[in-house]
């Protein structure tokens, strides 16, 4: 296997790095997270978040150890184990995050896209990932396909989360984040009824009972999480940061995510990560919480795979430079070849990025049998 060089400390992590004209990414193979994406040589990185800042000793924590970066992926649930679940091993937000992922392909570029593909398997679950991802060459956005098999003999409920985290000198009190959420609510009010005290996009209540505008975030955190569902045929979210003059977005399918969640955390007095979470499920709860609760908002917060099923779900990112004074965003529009991202504010200043047909019908994931963890460390 091809392991490209990374650093992480004194240590040499084992990761995956795409370099195309306009943008460069980098997959970490040890958790499979996408830990940087940034235009250019060196351009700023808004992905600069690693779980290990949240241990309360980081320096305890293995530098080479498999965890989360920047933007890692929630699978097979997104939140909490059970208690029975986590007597048994299994790990909040599922494993992906915490196993080694195996290159299958190496980086290629053919006809303006630089292509690779990786996989995990996740012990516990018996679910098995496939993830390709195609970075343009001509401009900063990458399409991911992750295809998602289930190995055991009998079908189950999951949950297929996407958990981008901004932070570093992109995450600030100036940086607005927008989406096309509509109708939602704050996690710690979920049960028994999640659905008794409605929120609309932007807005938020605290625990006082107090209107927030969670498009920034400054010393206060609450609410903490909260999950909106999307209505559009495509979702879309985007962080602006003026005083680094980018802006970094996501853009996907509504009916293979219909659920935005929004988790905020400041450290110091000041902001410290960002999560712009898209995906199956709005409840951030352990599996029996979500059959029992079964919907919200009449959006599915779970799904089922038969057994020896496999299910494919994409998603877009890019990064744009933004001139001064950039007001945010109002909204993403892709029309089969060309992302469109309009200004908020009433200024109506465009971005186009050339983007082709990125949700073309993707072909299942191949059965690519997975070696085991010996052969990278």
């Amino acid at each position: 296997m091809s392991i490209p060089n990374s650093t992480d400390g004194a240590n040499t992590r084992p990761t995956l790095v795409l370099k195309g004209q306009a943008a460069e990414m980098t997959v970490d193979l040890g958790g499979g997270s996408i830990a940087d994406f940034h235009l250019g040589e060196d351009g700023i990185n808004p992905l600069a978040w690693d779980s290990r800042m949240f241990a309360p000793d980081p320096n305890a924590v293995s530098a080479m150890k498999p965890r989360p970066f920047g933007h890692f992926l929630c699978l097979d649930r997104w939140g909490s184990a059970s208690d029975a679940e986590k007597a048994n091993g299994m790990t909040d937000h599922g494993e992906a995050g915490s196993v080694w992922w195996e290159v299958i392909k190496d980086p290629v570029s053919q006809k303006g896209v630089i292509e690779t593909s990786m996989a995990a398997s996740l012990p516990t679950a018996g679910i098995r990932v496939e993830r390709r991802i195609q970075l343009l060459d001509a401009e900063a956005v990458f399409l991911a396909t992750e295809s998602i098999t289930n190995d055991n003999a009998i079908g189950r409920i999951y949950n297929i989360v996407q958990h981008p985290s901004i932070a570093g000198i992109f995450l600030d009190e100036k940086t607005v984040v927008d989406c096309n959420g509509t109708t939602g609510f704050t996690q710690h009010e979920t049960l028994p009824n999640p659905q008794e005290r409605v929120v609309q996009w932007p807005n938020a209540l605290n625990d006082q009972d107090q209107s927030v505008d969670i498009r920034f975030l400054g010393e206060d955190t609450e609410p903490e999480v909260v999950s909106y569902v999307v209505e559009d045929e495509y979702g879309w979210v985007t962080a602006v940061s003026p005083s680094t003059g980018l802006l970094f977005g996501y853009l996907w399918k509504s009916d293979e995510f219909p659920w935005i969640n929004l988790w905020r955390n400041a450290k110091d007095g000041r902001p410290f990560a960002r999560g712009l979470e898209f995906g199956t499920s709005g409840l951030h709860r352990p599996g029996h919480d979500l059959v029992a609760t079964g919907k919200i908002f009449d959006k599915a917060i779970y799904r089922y795979i038969d057994a020896q099923e496999t299910q494919t779900f994409r998603y877009v990112s890019f990064l744009v430079n933004i001139p001064g004074g950039y007001a945010g965003v109002a909204s993403v529009n892709y029309d089969g070849k060309t992302i469109t991202i309009e200004e908020a504010g009433g200024k109506g200043r465009t971005f186009s990025l050339m983007a082709s047909d990125l949700f073309q019908k993707a072909e299942p994931a191949k059965q690519t049998p997975l070696d085991s963890r010996k052969e990278i460390i």
